[in-house]
């Protein structure tokens, strides 16, 4: 699963993409690549997981592994009416690989931009996707009609397309449309930017992270003039939408693993936003992990909601998935609060199930199988 971070010049986006990924020495936004040249960063971020820790803690294994998340970062984006056929089409180009997008919105005031805008940056953004995806309608629907002859699937796909021309028409998104799965799947190779999830980060700077702090307002909520604006435009294309400081986090970042709880704590940071954007990032994806456990290894393995134990064990190994006989299943909750396997077992919290069991967020598995 590809995620792209996406937005304007300057914004910080480089900045959250070399904290998610670990890639500190990555070229930054003030250098060559950044101010509108065709250039990308890509890399892997993990998503933090407390169950994760507990669990290495009781295990001690030798290696602890989280669930990971693919990056690509961008060129910032540039709104030119003298490049719109060129930059415009560069970034769309760039961005249609991606399956999800995070939009990363500047709140802070810039010496090299004019104005603080993020509502507008968004819909500018938007409003690109949007026109992007019109006319890729157009054009399919001009080559079905230009065809020697237009069959009775030729017909189905263009009321379908006909039918999201309208949702975009009228500012909608192609994500938000109703479908069913075939219709969904038969759209799938056109990639529709607006069909992609999408989710927004507002990124503010010290001062206004401190006023949050001494109003105790929850960390994913707006306190600035432009709030209701950019709240009311996310509410109204179905945008999740948070807060972070890109300044502290990279701070925290540099401090040393023992000195980060304390700095986070005087900060008045309930938990670091960037780990909250890893984890939004992968919620907005339809993702959950299991867990596998033992003195080898503690790790998370990245599977999609409503998956069954057949197909989850075909992440381990397809020999797993192959000869699976049963699942053994126990709640992460349960062994949390009882701190050991055996307890869980002595109170029969210890479950078999067959291959069709969908697997929750957070079940610890261990797979039975014969090849």
């Amino acid at each position: 699963m590809k995620i792209g971070l996406i937005g304007l010049n300057r914004t910080g986006k480089t900045t959250l993409f070399r904290l998610l990924t670990g890639k500190t020495d990555a070229i930054n936004e003030s250098q060559a690549g950044f101010a509108g040249k065709n250039t990308v960063n890509i890399g892997t971020g993990i998503v933090p997981d407390e169950r994760v820790d507990f669990l290495s803690q009781l295990y001690k294994p030798k290696k602890t592994t989280y669930a990971r998340i693919e990056l690509t970062d961008v060129a910032g984006f540039a709104v030119s009416a003298d490049d719109h056929s060129g930059g415009a089409a560069r970034f769309l180009n760039d961005v249609r690989p991606c399956d999800a997008l995070v939009h990363v919105l500047r709140a802070f005031e810039s010496d090299s931009q004019e104005g603080v805008d993020p509502a507008g940056d968004l819909e500018a953004v938007e409003t690109e996707m949007l026109f992007a995806d019109l006319e890729m309608i157009e054009k399919r629907i001009a080559r079905i009609k230009a065809g020697k002859k237009v069959t009775k699937e030729h017909e189905v796909e263009i009321a379908l397309l006909e039918r999201c021309y309208k949702q975009l028409e009228d500012g909608g998104s192609i994500l938000d449309m109703e479908m069913t799965e075939p219709e969904r799947i038969s759209i799938r190779g056109f990639s529709f930017l607006t069909e992609k999830p999408r989710l927004a980060v507002l990124n503010i700077d010290e001062e206004q992270q401190s006023k949050q702090h001494q109003l105790d307002v929850p960390q994913n909520e707006v306190l600035f003039s432009t709030s209701e604006k950019l709240q009311t435009l996310c509410g109204k294309i179905n945008i999740p939408l948070l807060t972070l400081c890109a300044q502290i986090e990279m701070e925290i970042n540099n401090l040393p693993i023992e000195d980060r709880q304390e700095f986070v704590e005087d900060m008045g940071i309930k938990e670091p936003g960037i780990e909250v954007l890893a984890q939004a990032i992968y919620k907005l994806l339809g993702l959950i992990s299991f867990l596998t456990v033992g003195e080898d290894e503690v790790r998370a393995w990245t599977i999609e909601k409503e998956t069954v134990a057949q197909a989850a064990a075909g992440k381990i190994h397809t020999d797993i998935e192959r000869g699976f006989i049963r699942a053994e299943v126990v709640k992460y909750k349960d062994i949390f609060e009882l701190g050991t396997m055996a307890r869980v077992k002595e109170k029969g919290l210890f479950k078999l199930e067959g291959k069709q069991y969908i697997v929750e967020d957070g079940d610890i598995i261990n797979f039975r199988f014969n090849v």
